[in-house]
């Protein structure tokens, strides 16, 4: 069996050596020529799978270390029997570490507390999901949309227009698909409050980047359109702006590296289906105050300083990215 892997997969190097030919390539550099006699592929979002690169392959399965799978064409793939499983949930705690980061900056920079905002989650899964729980503990007033959600379950949510119309902060965390690309648009940014902040962690593509710079509304992005090849007015113009690392935090790669090795163990019967990586240390979610919150962050995570050293050389958003070094989780 032959096995490829994005080298930029952390902590699994020598994990599959004993049961298969393993080769490590950079994600956007796998091509036809390493397919075509691959059993199996572990990759990040700089693979393209779709019929251009799997026609003809040996592949049938594809793992994706990611919680997003927008770049795996899933209809083909289920129409040529590749199975195609991804790490959802992986990162939610790192992408808290992300907005609460962000949060503490905002309210510093204005000069207000939670209790006096309204933020709005739009997409309510792993992610929104815990924004939600931990923005509520930490006093603000939280709006929900996830429409899917809604349609299953019914509950408290309310529709994006709701949502934007009432938000002071609205953070996105919704996957990429036909109904949310460019979900963010200017008819939405004018329906917004003059002073909302737009937040995304989600995917580039689900905010109308121009139209979000042209409403002169404030914003933080740590996805982008078109990335690595960004918008420099767009990224000049951010408050804050981090290189697609939101949920790179240790624990959340460890999370989607055990997520793709215990699924692979699982469909070829290997006996790694309880691997975790052993030189990262779990840490148990715990709540956190405010004030501690804020006080904390920028141990942990520096935002400002990536921001800078984002914007000082935006010609080096990959190797920014690909040379993060891992934060640690502490709630």
């Amino acid at each position: 069996m032959k096995i490829i892997i994005d080298k930029a997969i952390p902590f699994v190097e020598g994990v599959l050596e004993p049961f298969a030919e393993v080769e490590y390539i950079d994600g956007d550099k796998i091509d036809r020529r390493h397919v075509a006699d691959c059993n199996a592929m572990l990759i990040r979002t700089r693979t393209r799978c779709d019929r251009a690169l799997l026609d003809g392959s040996a592949v049938d399965f594809i793992a994706t270390a990611t919680i997003g799978y927008d770049h795996i064409d899933t209809r083909y793939c289920q129409s040529r029997g590749i199975t195609a499983v991804r790490a959802e949930g992986c990162n939610a705690r790192g992408v808290l570490q992300w907005v609460a980061a962000v949060l503490a900056r905002l309210l510093s920079t204005d000069g207000r507390q939670p209790q006096q905002c309204t933020l709005g989650v739009v997409g309510v899964g792993h992610i929104g999901s815990i924004v939600a729980e931990y923005a509520r503990a930490w006093g603000f007033r939280v709006l929900c949309c996830d429409p899917p959600r809604q349609a299953r379950e019914g509950g408290d949510f309310i529709s994006l227009a709701e949502l934007a119309a009432q938000s002071d902060i609205m953070t996105l965390h919704t996957p990429l698909d036909k109904t949310t690309r460019h979900m963010v648009d200017s008819r939405l940014l004018a329906s917004m409050r003059p002073d909302a902040t737009i937040l995304n962690a989600s995917r580039g593509e689900v905010v109308d980047t121009r139209a979000l710079l042209a409403s002169g509304h404030r914003y933080v992005l740590d996805v982008w359109e078109s990335e690595p090849n960004i918008d420099r007015e767009v990224l000049q113009n951010a408050m804050l702006a981090t290189t697609h690392i939101a949920g790179y935090s240790a624990q959340g790669k460890a999370n989607a590296s055990a997520a793709v090795i215990r699924k692979l163990a699982a469909h070829y019967s290997l006996p790694l289906t309880g691997w975790y990586p052993p030189q990262v240390a779990c840490v148990e979610a715990r709540p956190i105050g405010w004030e501690q919150m804020c006080g904390t962050i920028a141990e942990y995570f520096d935002i400002e300083a990536e921001t800078r050293r984002f914007k000082s050389d935006p010609s080096q958003f990959e190797h920014i990215r690909n040379t993060y070094r891992y934060r640690q989780e502490y709630f």
